[in-house]
């Protein structure tokens, strides 16, 4: 799936890649709006590091942002957040989710074996 052309073109965040976080950086120059707030259905954690971990099943729902990708540099982006992410390690893997405005977006969900603290208001930002 990874090496994949995308056909998705938009991206759920919720945490360390959200404007005015550590990893915004890396998201910035691929993103051809400001965005809309959104959710998905799960739970986001904290892991006690500085940053979050969800989990995408519909036990809660998980705040966030989405944003539409420029099209001519979808499979850069994602290639380059895959390895900020630390997919290939499995520290979280990209997985397709449907927003809770309908969008089919990629999103990070947490694949490794830390102890996890639920975040109870689903917002990393306001944890």
């Amino acid at each position: 799936m990874l090496n994949a052309p995308a056909t998705i073109s938009s991206l759920f965040v919720y945490g360390t890649l959200r404007p005015g976080d550590v990893r915004w950086h890396h998201l910035a120059p691929f993103v051809v709006d400001e965005g809309w707030d959104d959710t998905a259905a799960g739970s986001v954690f904290d892991t006690g590091l500085d940053y979050p971990a969800a989990m995408f099943d519909n036990s809660g729902t998980i705040r966030g942002r989405t944003y539409s990708l420029l099209s001519v540099s979808i499979d850069q982006c994602l290639a380059l957040l895959d390895d900020v992410e630390g997919v290939v390690d499995g520290g979280y893997r990209r997985v397709q989710i449907t927003t809770g405005t309908g969008t089919r977006a990629w999103a990070y969900e947490y694949g490794s074996g830390l102890e996890l603290t639920l975040i109870a208001s689903g917002d990393w930002l306001n944890r």
